[in-house]
This record gives C-alpha cells, sequence and structure tokens, in this order.
C-alpha cells in the first residue's frame, strides 16, 4: 500500500511546505515519506518542557535538518496552568501562523492519521453532535488568515501502518510515554475504542469517513454532481451554493489547489480560468469545470454547444475528449 496518496504529491511538489514535527511515530512516519518522493519542506518543534524527553526530542529534530539541509523553526512553550492539551494547541498553532506569514509558506502539514481521525469522532459523539462535527478533520482546509492550506495527507492511514513503515525501513522516532496517560480523555478512547476497532475494521471506518466528508460538502455547498467524464464535472447548484467552496472541491480532485485571490474571483465572475488551466463556468443553475483547451472549433460543434447551453470556455476539452452531452 502507498501511503502518501499520489494527489498529495502532486498538490505539494514545487510548494512552500511547513511541516508540524515532533519527533513520535506520526510526524516522523510523515518526515520520511515527504522525503522519500522528494518534496521540500522545513519543520516546526515545539518544547513544552513536561517530560524528560523533550529536549532529545528538539535535538533529532535539528539534527534531521542539518542532515537533510531543510530549516529548523524551535520555540519553547510557557507553562500552562491549565486545560493543557486546548492552551498547548492554541500556542502550537500561533507559532505555525507565525512562521507561514514570515517565511510565506503556502501549505502546513500535520501527521493526522485514521486513528486520531476515530478519537474525535467517538469524542464528539459522546456529546451530541451532527454529520458537520462528526465529520472531523478534512484532508485539505483552507485559511485566510495567513493564507494558507493546512493538509492532512495520512487522514487514510492508521497508526499501525505507520509504525510498519518506520520500522520495516529502520528509521527512528520517538515513542511518547504520554500517550499511554489515560487522564488524557483522548488517550482512553484510544486503548479501548479506536485502536482495536481500527486493527479489525480499518478499511470499513475509512471508507465511512469518505462518505461522511462528501455528504457533510453537499450539506455546506448546496449542489449535487449532475455529469462527470474524464476531467469535466457538471454540476446543479441550489439556492445559496457557494461557487467558490464548490470549485474548490472539484479543483482538489484535479489535483489543483486554489489561491485566497482565485476564491475572491470565484466569488465575482461567472466565467474564468484559472492558472492557465482550468476553465470555471457558470450557465444558469449548473456549474461547469473542465481543464481549458483553446483549439479551433467547427461551426457546428458550436452550434451545438449553444443550443445544449454549454459554456464557451469547456468547450474545447469536450471536443478534443469527444464528449457527447447530448
Amino acid at each position: 500500500m502507498e501511503l502518501l496518496k499520489i494527489e498529495f504529491i502532486q498538490l505539494l511538489k514545487g510548494k512552500k511546505n511547513l511541516l508540524a514535527f515532533s519527533g513520535g511515530v506520526d510526524s516522523s512516519a510523515l518526515f520520511f515519506l515527504l522525503k522519500s518522493h522528494s518534496i521540500d519542506f522545513d519543520i516546526a518543534i515545539v518544547d513544552y518542557e513536561v517530560r524528560n524527553e523533550s529536549k532529545t526530542e528538539v535535538g533529532f529534530a535539528k539534527e534531521l535538518a542539518t542532515k537533510y539541509q531543510l530549516m529548523v523553526h524551535t520555540t519553547t512553550a510557557p507553562r500552562f496552568q491549565s486545560h493543557f492539551e486546548e492552551s498547548a494547541r492554541a500556542f502550537r498553532y500561533n507559532f505555525f501562523h507565525q512562521l507561514i506569514e514570515k517565511y510565506g509558506y503556502e501549505n502546513l502539514l500535520t501527521a493526522h492519521q485514521l486513528d486520531d481521525k476515530l478519537e474525535w469522532f467517538f469524542m464528539r459523539f459522546i456529546r451530541g453532535a451532527g454529520v458537520v462535527e462528526l465529520s472531523g478533520m478534512e484532508e485539505i482546509s483552507f485559511f485566510s488568515n495567513p493564507p494558507h492550506h493546512l493538509i492532512r495527507p495520512l487522514l487514510g492511514v492508521s497508526k499501525d501502518e505507520l509504525l510498519t513503515y518506520l520500522d520495516t525501513h529502520q528509521l527512528p522516532y520517538f515513542i511518547d510515554k504520554s500517550n499511554f496517560d489515560e487522564k488524557y480523555e483522548r488517550n482512553h478512547f484510544r486503548k479501548h475504542f479506536s485502536t482495536p476497532l481500527i486493527q479489525k475494521y480499518k478499511e470499513g471506518i475509512a471508507r465511512t469517513f469518505r462518505y461522511i466528508q462528501e455528504d457533510k460538502k453537499m450539506l455546506l455547498s448546496g449542489f449535487e454532481e449532475l455529469f462527470h467524464q474524464e476531467d469535466l464535472y457538471i454540476i446543479e447548484l441550489f439556492e445559496g451554493a457557494n461557487v467558490a467552496q464548490i470549485a474548490d472541491i472539484y479543483l482538489k480532485k484535479l489535483g489543483y489547489l486554489l489561491s485566497f485571490k482565485q476564491r475572491h474571483e470565484l466569488k465575482h465572475l461567472s466565467s474564468i480560468v484559472i492558472g492557465r488551466k482550468f476553465a470555471i463556468e457558470r450557465s444558469d443553475n449548473k456549474l461547469f469545470i473542465a481543464p481549458f483547451i483553446s483549439v479551433k472549433l467547427p461551426k457546428e460543434f458550436k452550434e451545438k454547444c449553444r443550443i445544449a447551453k454549454i459554456p464557451p470556455k469547456v468547450r474545447g476539452y469536450l471536443f478534443e475528449k469527444h464528449i457527447n452531452l447530448s
């Protein structure tokens, strides 16, 4: 099994990436997976000074940075008086966002995996939650302040698979013993529920989360996919549909990430070519998305497209691929 899917490899190559690193199983596995695919990135690590091993882990991060010639960003967290997990997370992401602003990183990568996603599901489930909350972490999210994508490329991969990868290739990592302390609610769910379930039903659980994500996107965005052939998508838009969000969903499938500026343009334009690669056009209550191809079209074909209300910028792709929408 390929642990890093091809769509993530394509999205990350040639981009300015920052990996949230701890030296543990998950982030170490993602570190070496990225290196194995020649993806450039820097790393950022936080020392919370609550475990004796933390200084060693920061040293490990610095050694990797030197060995692989990448930049390492380090910081030390203050002592949190209460709500350690929430406070640590807020401090950590504030640190990452400062780095994104300062160095212009386009993507923040975290090593959350399937076990994490199931733990989150259970923690929301027992408190009462709807589809949006239960869907949990997404593989790709966009944030505007500062503008960047948060990418979690391992959400379909189990902890055991990452451990096997590291051990098989004899790659170094640390075990955080605090992950076994059941005073933390997440660890309780991990030990008694998520780990045994994933070990037995991993494929079904991963598939269920994919279905929930798809349902969530339809609920939030107000659309229904009407037609798909090759790289052409035709989507029906319902009242209040967020065109920029819908376009983002489908362009990700085609291996393209929208910038903040492009998202803004999509809110105001009904016909646009994105990155000189993809045509996005609206006709009545339908949205057309396809690779942009500039080609001279026969008059008869153009007339057929006009009658069928097929927008001009996607016609070249239909013609080249011999797609019949009649």
